[in-house]
């Protein structure tokens, strides 16, 4: 008897451990039964996709039957999409129609977005806005302190992303002033800047691209984007691989899987062939050990490697600047970029080599001694980064202890880092390598 016991004891923590790993079912939970209801209404029909939540990506939808290359994910009927013309259509169309000068389709969504979020429970689409986080974690939601530790070109466009934000809520005012009549309560305090910022992070992060003709009431911006309800669930993988689009006979938006997925596994879509540093900025999540993720190296990092008493340096670095070889230089998981290197190889030429700078920017070798100190120069970069990357980790972790209010951005900034820490030291390690090699 007490063998048995044991035994469907061990079957029965395997079979709790199997239910952890592969994700814990969240479909009865009244938020998802309502959404589930709702798009039913709208005509979607589907058996095979459960929300569930994951170990490794948090939320997203599990399937109950195997995938096979070529089936169809997820359709999502037209109706279940929210575009700009589902603005037009709702009280917000007439004024956006009379406003000067047009607003962008962006605005028009979060607009939209914030006047349904505030109707509560009259509005339509109170079933999806119930699923939509409360908060997001992109670079613009960070705090100062945290941008700070982000690699420098991500920290720049942190900053910019944040700035462009705060613009588009001071150049709004107007037109949110003008929705007045509509409401009962100051639109004030209904259109506030935190409010702005909520429905810019879900339009940003969760839109599918859907290209939609022009309308005069809006502004020459591309009117690309589309909500999609419950599809929206669909967590990233680097290494899937996807189809999706609009597709005009059965008007839905459907995604086919060029993958497997084995039963009640989580069902993974790319979002594109992001490196890290772009998946924390536009969706706020980061990876691991992400194929296309890679480190990149700034100009003044570069430079800071080459003597300012070379006299051809200033020429070197026009150059560079002019064929477009001062950006996206990177070390990644197979070492330092051609890029890179090529960059290096122009600003380790001799003076009698200068003439060579032609055929270095396509390919060529100039001398041994030529390719040798590009090397040892990226050896010595990447060795810098390093340290810059342990010394930023360090950082984190004693932020992590003094700042609780941070910890969940400081999580994902850690991660960044760690991923990068990871990129480099292999790089090192190629990079000893060919230098062993050339010695």
């Amino acid at each position: 008897m007490k063998k048995s016991r044991g035994r469907t004891g061990r079957k029965r923590r395997r079979k709790h451990l199997k239910g952890f790993m592969d994700g814990v079912n969240c479909s009865h939970k009244l938020e998802y039964i309502k959404l589930k209801k709702w798009l039913k209404e709208r005509g979607f029909e589907d058996s095979n996709l459960r929300p569930a939540e994951f170990w490794e990506t948090g939320r997203g939808l599990m399937t109950t039957k195997a995938l096979q290359a070529g089936d169809v994910i997820i359709s999502l009927p037209e109706k279940c999409l929210l575009t700009t013309s589902t603005v037009l259509s709702s009280c917000l169309g007439g004024h956006i129609e009379n406003w000067k000068p047009p607003v962008s389709p962006l605005l028009a969504l979060c607009t939209f977005l914030i006047a349904e979020k505030h109707a509560g429970e009259k509005s339509p689409w109170k079933p999806y806005l119930d699923v939509l986080p409360k908060t997001y974690t992109c670079p613009a939601c960070m705090e100062p302190d945290v941008i700070n530790l982000l690699p420098k070109p991500l920290k720049k466009k942190a900053q910019e992303q944040k700035m462009m934000i705060q613009e588009l809520f001071r150049s709004s005012k107007a037109f949110f002033s003008s929705l007045q009549p509509l409401f009962t309560e100051s639109t004030g305090t209904i259109f506030n800047f935190s409010a702005l910022e909520w429905a810019w992070c879900t339009i940003n992060t969760r839109t599918i691209y859907m290209k939609h003709p022009h309308r005069d009431c809006f502004s020459l911006e591309p009117d690309v984007y589309a909500l999609a309800p419950y599809l929206d669930l669909l967590n990233h993988s680097p290494n899937v691989q996807v189809k999706a689009g609009f597709n005009e006979q059965t008007r839905s938006y459907e995604i086919w899987t060029n993958s497997q997925c084995r039963k009640y596994q989580e069902v993974l879509i790319c979002y594109g062939p992001h490196d890290n540093q772009r998946l924390l900025l536009e969706y706020g999540f980061v990876a691991m050990d992400n194929p296309q993720s890679s480190v990149y190296v700034s100009a003044d990092t570069l430079l800071k490697y080459f003597s300012p008493l070379d006299k051809q340096r200033k020429a070197k670095v026009s150059i560079l600047k002019d064929h477009d070889f001062l950006e996206n230089l990177t070390f990644g998981w197979e070492g330092p970029s051609w890029r890179l290197l090529t960059a290096l190889k122009v600003l380790s030429l001799a003076a009698e080599e200068f003439a060579c700078w032609r055929r270095i920017l396509l390919g060529d070798v100039s001398s041994a001694r030529n390719e040798q100190q590009a090397l040892a120069t990226a050896a010595k970069i990447c060795q810098f980064l390093i340290e810059e990357t342990q010394h930023v980790l360090l950082q984190i972790s004693q932020l992590k202890r003094d700042k609780e209010n941070l910890k969940t951005h400081l999580a994902l900034v850690e991660m960044l880092r760690s991923e990068d820490l990871k990129i480099l030291q292999k790089s090192a390690e190629i990079l000893c390598n060919l230098n062993l090699g050339t010695t």
